[in-house]
């Protein structure tokens, strides 16, 4: 049985976290949060050492390495913009690193990260649950199969309405959070790499505090690709939610809604297992955000449809 420290205990992706501890069997014995409603840790962990102060949280970490029961894990979900320092911070406690996604937002920190993991001798895993999801693994072993050479023709939707607290928050912060792109978008990139190969083009529509649009040319794939977290692009489908998703290749419906309840208990299964994803798995997608959020949008080509999203744009390269 591992320990486990948590940072960000308080944030909306610790229940997974927390429920992937204790289904692989393993114990939570300190956690960390500046803010303390964390009253979920009675449903998993009631008796673990918990710390609103950073300074507190290091020093009972010290004194359960001095007393021979270190931590073996660090997971962390903690905002964007601090992962890289507690990533390292995990390292120089001499434990293995879990990070939610993004793993950091930019490529030089994940170049940086190599150097700490091979002076630390520890290893860092992120958490890609999509690539562990049946839907998403099929349609890879389809891709891969396929040995016409053509090239699949795919448009990305994602539109997961948030209230106005957003943008008072760390994540409405394009600095913290890496922008609408990367905060609920990094899957979908890290998907997309994953399955249709390197990328060769990637063209920025529209980036603004709400919502993103663009063209991606992978090896295997054009995509056409829309995020927003504004609830005015919902389109007539979505009347009574708050959250649309849509991905077709080739004209067909990718349907992944169901199975993604125990998608982190998997991912924390093949890291205990010695398996998982590393730094150099995370880069295509952290190098791909990056680039759009770098990037001067070039506007929008030919077609806006203002329900379904910026997804429908047409763009030149897109044959249709």
């Amino acid at each position: 049985m591992s320990n486990f420290a948590l940072i960000g205990a308080a944030g909306y992706i610790a229940p997974r976290h927390l429920k992937a501890i204790r289904d692989t069997g393993h114990r939570l014995v300190a956690a960390f949060d500046p803010q303390d409603s964390v009253g979920v840790l009675d449903s998993y962990f009631p008796d673990t050492a918990f710390f609103t102060e950073f300074e507190r949280f290091d020093r009972h970490l010290e004194k359960l390495k001095r007393a021979g029961n270190a931590i073996d894990y660090v997971s962390i979900c903690s905002p964007n913009y601090l992962h890289d320092a507690h990533i390292r911070f995990g390292l120089r406690h001499g434990a293995d690193v879990i990070c939610e996604k993004p793993l950091v937002l930019n490529p030089w920190n994940a170049d940086a990260l190599k150097i700490n993991e091979e002076e630390s001798g520890k290893h860092v895993s992120t958490i890609l649950q999509l690539r562990l999801h049946p839907a998403i693994i099929d349609l890879k072993n389809k891709v891969e199969q396929d040995s016409s050479g053509k090239k699949h023709e795919v448009d990305l939707s994602y539109i997961t309405s948030r209230g106005n607290w957003y943008y008072a928050s760390w994540k409405g912060d394009l600095t913290k959070s890496g922008g609408i792109a990367t905060n609920i978008g990094i899957h979908f990139f890290d998907m997309l790499a994953w399955i249709f190969g390197y990328l060769k083009s990637n063209i920025v529509h529209v980036h603004s505090h709400d919502r993103a649009a663009g063209f991606l040319e992978f090896e295997k794939a054009r995509v056409r690709w829309f995020l927003s977290i504004n609830p005015d692009t919902l389109p007539p489908e979505a009347a009574g939610k708050r959250t649309f998703r849509a991905i077709t290749v080739d004209g067909e419906s990718l349907e992944f809604s169901e199975g993604f309840t125990d998608l982190h208990t998997l991912s924390y299964q093949d890291i205990l297992n010695g398996n998982g994803f590393g730094l150099d798995d995370a880069l295509p997608a952290i190098r791909l955000a990056h680039d759009i959020r770098e990037q001067k949008p070039v506007g929008l080509v030919r077609e806006y449809h203002p329900l379904a999203g910026l997804a429908l744009v047409k763009h030149p390269f897109v044959k249709r």
